[in-house]
């Protein structure tokens, strides 16, 4: 099969701002609206427990259909898929401005998550299509930096606005910034996934794929390890609205004290992932972001035992460390996992990111509210999902190299193709 190139007709730098504003939209739709959980509740009758469904229903909603965006992908295209989800997702952002109770708005919150993995899960699948080796590293990693800055902004850009107005404008914010997305991709992103290259929808064909996927131990192992490494962080972003103005006592505008040191070291490290690339070698980056988000889950844990009461700056600083790791890391797992399968990059893509949403599904809607009364018991929650990554990548590690997986005919295009 061809060495995949960079396309022709699309700059790579213009390519990571329309990738980077793609996989934008998925945090913004969380993330935003955090201020606005008391007022949103007080309107609707709804208390903080109620309120937290509108983020795990949002979740739950992105990671079933997160398993169709890809071989949707596969199947007719990227662009196509990245068009039609962001048309839906402008309409469900419509439908949650124009809430009145919190049944409606939960449903149309289920919409927005149906739709809102197709900038992410294509756009990663985008990425492989259209670069290899470090250059998709670097790649990878510009998107990540701009990724990166959605959830720094998103809560200062949602308290700014209710602040003005109504906690709806947060919702018509929404529906601007995605008609914007949905313009900029319809002029200027081209199809990179050839139609001599597309695969079959067939239900039988898709199962089949999907399961020799998911059944194999390096898929796992990788998979594992990404979701438990970026779960460390999730239970914090999942628990802003209580860690930000019930334990540190700050007020609804005030949530970029926790967001910006914590997206600020996510953006480091995907710079430095950047610079890294060809440097030194996938396996070794990895090793140091491991270590990175090991001594940052120390430092919080060791924070929290001796300070009851968490204050800034200190407070969120071990979070600083530990999103640097996750960054240096992210790029690493998810390349491994696409170029285990050229032919079914969407499938892979939409398969490690459903892993790692049912995950944060389960954080935001169970895990949080359990363990978000009290700052250490945050703080070993995410120390354990942290130690939990670095198992599955030292046995990743301890596993490669040891043997080399039979290719049948039948399996070929299954088949992993490179290693770390």
């Amino acid at each position: 099969m061809p060495t995949p190139q960079p396309t022709p007709t699309v700059p790579l730098r213009r390519l990571a701002l329309l990738l980077g504003g793609l996989a934008m939209f998925g945090p913004f739709s969380i993330d935003t609206i955090f201020p606005a959980f008391d007022h949103i509740g007080a309107e609707l009758g709804a208390d903080k427990l109620a309120m937290q469904q509108t983020i795990s229903i949002y979740l739950i909603a992105y990671a079933l259909m997160s398993v169709v965006h890809g071989p949707l992908s596969d199947a007719i295209g990227r662009r196509k898929v990245i068009i039609g989800g962001l048309a839906v997702f402008t309409l469900a952002s419509v439908g949650c401005a124009l809430s009145r109770d919190l049944s409606t708005l939960l449903a149309f919150r289920a919409l927005q998550g149906l739709s809102a993995g197709v900038g992410l899960i294509v756009g990663r699948a985008l990425i492989r299509d259209v670069l290899h080796g470090d250059d998709a590293q670097r790649l990878m990693s510009q998107v990540s930096m701009i990724f990166g800055v959605a959830p720094a902004i998103a809560p200062i850009i949602g308290g700014w606005i209710l602040g003005w107005g109504h906690w709806s404008a947060i919702f018509w914010f929404l529906v601007g910034f995605s008609v914007l997305l949905l313009l900029a991709v319809s002029v200027a992103l081209p199809e990179t996934h050839p139609v001599e290259m597309r695969l079959s929808l067939a239900p039988r064909r898709l199962l089949r794929d999907y399961a020799a996927i998911f059944v194999n131990p390096r898929f796992q192992r990788l998979a594992a390890s990404g979701t438990f490494n970026f779960s460390a962080l999730f239970l914090y972003i999942a628990s802003a609205p209580a860690f930000v103005m019930d334990l540190m006592r700050l007020n609804e505008r005030q949530f970029g004290w926790f967001f910006i040191p914590m997206i600020g070291g996510m953006m480091l490290g995907a710079f430095t992932s950047g610079r890294m690339a060809g440097r030194i070698s996938g396996a070794r980056l990895a090793n140091i972001g491991f270590a990175c988000c090991g001594v940052g889950a120390a430092v919080n844990v060791a924070y929290n035992l001796f300070m009851p009461v968490p204050s800034i700056p200190w407070a969120v600083l071990p979070m600083a460390i530990g999103s640097f790791g996750i960054a240096l890391v992210f790029p690493i797992l998810t390349l491994a996992v696409l170029d285990m399968y050229p032919r079914q990059r969407g499938s892979a893509s939409s398969l490690q990111a459903f892993t790692g949403l049912v995950m944060n599904a389960i954080v935001a809607g169970v895990l949080s509210p359990l363990l978000s009364h009290k700052g250490l018991h945050l703080a070993l929650g995410s120390a354990l999902f942290a130690l939990l990554g670095w198992v599955f990548w030292r046995w990743e590690m301890g596993m490669a190299g040891r043997h080399v997986p039979e290719c049948t005919p039948e399996a070929a295009a299954l088949e992993p193709t490179e290693r770390l």
